[in-house]
């Protein structure tokens, strides 16, 4: 695959990204493509390794390893080195439904576990694969294609996130009549809503709903399945359902002053910007305002790196990141240090901004909030916290570094508990875990057998590409429920 000196040759470009002072005026994606002929040079790189670990999709000591997907992306990496992008594109759409999506969300885990990474800089993957569609949408090669015959069949999916959109794609290229119900009032779940405009843009997520109406996929929006279309209409009208609703359940923060104003969770303060920008480009105000606020974000990952970029583009007056973990240590090119890439340290996008505008990572570690502090007329004016260590997994806190932090503004980001609790799930007879996720089988099915759930709501918390991998693989569950074996 590649050339056969490729990575001899050619060092890893890095992507271009627009200057971080530049971006933040604007809510447009900051990412531009390779010219082809750097990426056919960054496609060499890709040596024939022999057994490549790219498209693996398991986990080595609690980190995802590989793409879940099983892109074939030697064989992609191969053919744009060649110049055929067609080609390569029918490769990479074989596997992925929304590589326009993946390409630009998903932290690369195909990229920690390329072989070539043992000993230097991995081969480029996440740049080629959105490179590939991008061009592919350029060129007019993706269009409507619906199915030609249909089964007789009806599905009902339940969230229109990742996952959803995966299963709902699958089931209606098998031929069956697919509608796909959604509370919010756009399409698209954690594609529209969670993550912003800046980072995807959602006249990407709009483009590929379109396809999928013109292919024969009915939309619901504005509908709460459980309330506004009841449990038993939706086993009495389908002859399957898919539960992709995602584990939106936050993870609180249970300390003395939780209740005090300006106190928010992040996916809330997410959410409120996205749909204020899109219906009235912030003329509403509809939004959790943050200019000229002290902005401190309790918990790291990407939820925590979108909450800094967004409130930089607000012009808040400071912002902070709280991650109460110490920081990871920095990639080391030896084959004993090999996958650990996705646990190293890293300055995102959010954090290269922040360091822009007010000189410094904005990242504290080992950091515990212990309470929070009213201004005296119900609303926070800081936050105490106390410096911890690590010992064998546990921590401590270190006597002497308490600290008091000025905030207006604090967001939450310390991740999901589950499922958000719903009669919906006792009403279709679908039983919960301990980790508050809907319970499955290996082929994704509930303890209804008429029920299947894929996503978040049943993985709990993880990355957009396991989420439409679980929704490709209960898609193929339902078919054989509904149909017989797919034959794939």
């Amino acid at each position: 695959m590649g050339k056969t000196t490729g990575f001899i040759e050619f060092s890893r470009t890095l992507p271009i990204l627009s200057d971080p002072r530049g971006r933040l005026a604007n809510w447009r994606e900051f990412h531009a493509p390779l010219p082809a002929d750097e990426l056919c040079r960054q496609g060499a790189r890709c040596m024939n390794c022999g057994i490549p670990f790219c498209h693996t999709g398991a986990t080595f000591e609690g980190a995802n390893v590989g793409c879940p997907l099983g892109n074939l992306i030697p064989e992609w990496n191969d053919l744009v080195y060649r110049g055929k992008w067609f080609e390569a594109y029918k490769s990479l759409a074989s596997t992925n439904n929304f590589p326009e999506f993946t390409g630009r969300v998903c932290p690369a885990p195909c990229e920690s576990s390329c072989v070539l990474g043992i000993s230097e800089e991995p081969v480029m993957i996440k740049e080629i694969e959105v490179s590939i569609v991008d061009r592919a949408f350029a060129e007019g090669w993706i269009a409507p294609n619906p199915p030609k015959f249909r089964t007789g069949k009806r599905v009902a999916v339940i969230g229109s996130g990742p996952a959803g959109l995966a299963a709902a794609d699958e089931l209606n290229k098998y031929g069956h009549t697919v509608t796909v119900f959604e509370r919010d009032d756009r399409v698209g779940g954690l594609l529209m809503y969670g993550i912003p405009n800046m980072k995807l843009d959602k006249r990407l997520v709009e483009r590929r709903v379109g396809l999928m109406r013109s292919e024969g996929v009915e939309f619901r929006t504005g509908v709460a399945v459980g309330t506004d279309f009841t449990a038993a209409d939706l086993l009495a009208g389908f002859d399957a359902v898919v539960l992709a609703c995602g584990a939106t359940a936050p993870r609180d923060l249970g300390i003395k002053g939780r209740q005090l104003k300006g106190i928010h969770f992040a996916m809330e303060f997410l959410a409120k910007n996205t749909k204020s920008l899109l219906d009235s480009d912030f003329k509403d105000r509809n939004f959790i305002d943050v200019k000229d606020r002290r902005v401190i974000v309790i918990g790291g990952g990407d939820t925590g790196t979108d909450c800094i970029a967004t409130a930089l583009r607000h012009g808040c007056r400071s912002v902070t990141q709280f991650e109460i973990l110490p920081p990871p240590g920095p990639k080391v090119y030896t084959h004993e240090h090999w996958l650990s890439r996705a646990r190293t340290f890293q300055v995102d996008y959010g954090q290269e901004e922040a360091a822009v505008v007010f000189g410094a990572d904005p990242r504290e570690y080992c950091v515990l909030t212990k309470r929070f502090v009213s201004n005296g007329r119900g609303r926070v004016r800081g936050l105490e916290t106390v410096n911890v260590e690590w010992r064998d997994g546990k921590f401590s806190e270190i006597e002497g570094t308490e600290k008091f932090w000025e905030a207006d503004r604090v967001f939450l980001a310390m991740g999901f508990t589950g499922v958000e609790k719903a009669r919906l799930f006792d009403e279709l007879g679908v039983a919960l875990t301990e980790r508050g996720t809907v319970r499955v089988d290996d082929d994704k099915r509930t303890a209804n057998p008429k029920v299947f759930a894929a996503g978040d709501c049943e993985r709990s918390q993880s990355l957009v590409v396991w989420a439409l991998a679980d929704g490709r693989k209960a898609a193929r569950s339902v078919d054989r429920f509904l149909h017989g074996s797919t034959g794939n």
